[in-house]
């Protein structure tokens, strides 16, 4: 089997490719725009918590990290925008490439895809280092009793 350097050759985006990339771009809209719907529920959720949970502590429920829960939705609802926002960019830059069939737009198409992909890695990494923390903490707190 014939290997190709790809850097050295042009790449050609057959009708196959074309037509499989143009449905991730209309799927990747549709998860782009129902993930911003989800993520203003999540900031209205936030907001409402942040201004009933407080009161939650006048009815006995004493657990003070009530107050911080909308708090936690609204953060979560901003790191989550950041990768909807790159699927958007890359739905819509693909579907302006293969309809005018533009490279720079192709080109930028690719570089979002990136960047959505480098977010989720690190969000990820992120995660993964802060559930070990946990883990950790939990082994020692439960080797000092």
């Amino acid at each position: 089997m014939e290997q190709h350097d790809l850097l050295s050759n042009d790449l050609l985006i057959n009708t196959i490719s074309q037509d499989n990339l143009n449905s991730a771009a209309k799927w990747g809209k549709f998860l782009a725009i129902t993930g911003f719907v989800f993520i203003g529920l999540m900031l209205i959720g936030g907001l409402v918590m942040q201004t009933l949970m407080p009161s939650f502590g006048s009815y006995g429920y004493g657990n003070p990290f009530l107050k911080y829960i909308g708090t936690v939705y609204m953060i979560l609802a901003i790191i989550l925008f950041f990768p909807c926002l790159y699927l958007l960019k890359f739905s819509n830059k693909m579907q302006e490439a293969i309809r005018i069939s533009n490279q720079e737009s192709l080109d930028n198409a690719f570089i979002n895809l990136k960047s959505m992909f480098k977010f989720y890695g690190i969000v990820t990494i992120v995660t993964l280092c802060f559930y070990a923390l946990i883990f950790l903490f939990g082994i020692g707190s439960t080797m000092m009793h």
